[in-house]
């Protein structure tokens, strides 16, 4: 029984030393963040916009959630370094996943109030760090490795790789699965999207509807349809109406936030829903919730299952090296989406280029060029809530 039990149960696989060493120094460096975060709330009043008039309530409350999420943050950091420290990789995982949503979170706070120099050279390599550290002990993707190539090649073959074996769900969760769903999607909201505003909006008008520097890519439908396929997969069987109302909850909830967050942080407004049907603050309203709950249904339903025969069209061989390099092509277009953005604010805002990414930008991202290829967006500095902290006293 002894002898049958240890074959069942191998041995747990130890950290690496110098994962350990960071793991100390994480609940160190928490550990001391924390009463710094509580220090940093007594500051809010000393924040001033960059006009240098006091800061409103939308701002103040950003800057609120900002410092909360730092709190938050640093005990999440002690709870991953105290697993990694007990060799607990599965836990772990589990609070390296919570802490890269928290930086995210902490990042778009920095940016709605300082621009792109808000996030630190730290805070970035971190969140790089913590997003390669779960590839290497979530103890699952270690097993996934050990399978025979075999079994897994006739899986690609038939169609069924990706497939949730576990039932639990639709499809596998995993990086893979999620960056394709992100960048087909991504694609076919952009065409549906140029396609009603020709047909509907004013037809026979043609509008670049591209949410990216490059490519044909519109990311607030390649990321609305992760978090569909996430908050369904586990009921992708579940009845049109169900299916429909959380589609609709979801769509409209992002869609709400990404023009709350492109207006803060840039004064950029891409659409304006004032007076229309349920219109919510503008940024989103009823027709196009229930047009977000009618293409999760069709996602769900119907593109989902041939999602997974277009992803294992991919050459075996190429499988997850196409897969990196093309998340990396992508990654590098948002970034330098996003400096774009916000080299088209410090210019709106009267501010000269003062250095040489500024001077870039301006010379081959020009305010002609961002007119030209987000031609539903409009600028303007005065709607941000960008501050300048200010000292005491002054």
């Amino acid at each position: 029984m002894t002898a049958s039990n240890s074959l069942a149960t191998p041995p747990k696989k130890k950290l690496p030393l110098l994962l350990k060493i960071y793991a100390v120094a994480l609940i160190a460096l928490s550990v001391i963040s924390i009463p710094i975060a509580a220090i940093l709330g007594f500051y809010l009043p000393s924040l001033t916009s960059d006009a240098g008039t006091p800061v409103d309530t939308t701002t103040l409350v950003i800057a609120i959630v900002q410092i909360a999420l730092t709190g938050v943050g640093a005990v999440m950091s002690i709870v991953l370094g105290v697993r990694m420290l007990r060799d607990r990789r599965r836990g772990a995982r589990i609070a390296a996943e919570i802490l890269v949503a928290i930086n995210v979170a902490v990042m778009v706070c920095e940016v709605m109030l300082s621009g792109l120099h808000g996030p630190g050279l730290y805070e970035v390599l971190h969140l790089v760090f913590l997003v390669a550290l779960l590839s290497y002990i979530d103890p699952s993707l270690s097993e996934e490795r050990k399978l025979a190539d075999l079994e897994t090649r006739e899986r690609a073959e038939d169609g069924t790789l990706g497939r949730d074996e576990t039932g639990k769900g639709y499809i596998e969760l995993n990086f893979f699965n999620l960056f394709w769903i992100f960048v087909v999607c991504c694609v076919l909201g952009l065409i549906i999207e140029v396609v009603y505003h020709m047909a509907v909006v004013e037809p026979g008008v043609y509008q670049d509807r591209a949410g990216l520097l490059y490519g044909p890519f519109s990311p607030i439908y390649g990321i609305g349809a992760v978090l569909m396929t996430i908050a369904l997969n586990r009921f992708h069987k579940a009845n049109f109406l169900v299916i429909f109302l959380v589609s609709a909850v979801i769509g409209g909830a992002f869609e709400y936030l990404v023009s709350w967050f492109f207006q803060f942080a840039f004064g950029i407004m891409a659409w304006d829903y004032t007076g229309t049907f349920l219109s919510i603050d503008g940024r989103t309203n009823g027709m196009f919730m229930a047009m977000w709950g009618v293409l999760g249904c069709v996602w769900i339903k119907l593109l989902l299952p041939r999602m997974l025969k277009v992803v294992n069209a991919i050459p075996w061989k190429w499988r997850y090296g196409l897969t990196s390099v093309c998340a990396v092509l992508m990654l590098v277009n948002a970034v330098m989406t996003m400096l774009a953005f916000d080299c088209w604010y410090q210019r709106e805002a009267g501010m000269e280029p003062v250095n040489a990414m500024e001077q870039f930008f301006e010379e081959y991202y020009g305010n002609d060029f961002m007119a030209d290829r987000f031609q539903s967006m409009t600028i303007d500095p005065s709607r941000s809530t960008r501050v300048t902290p200010v000292e005491l006293g002054q």
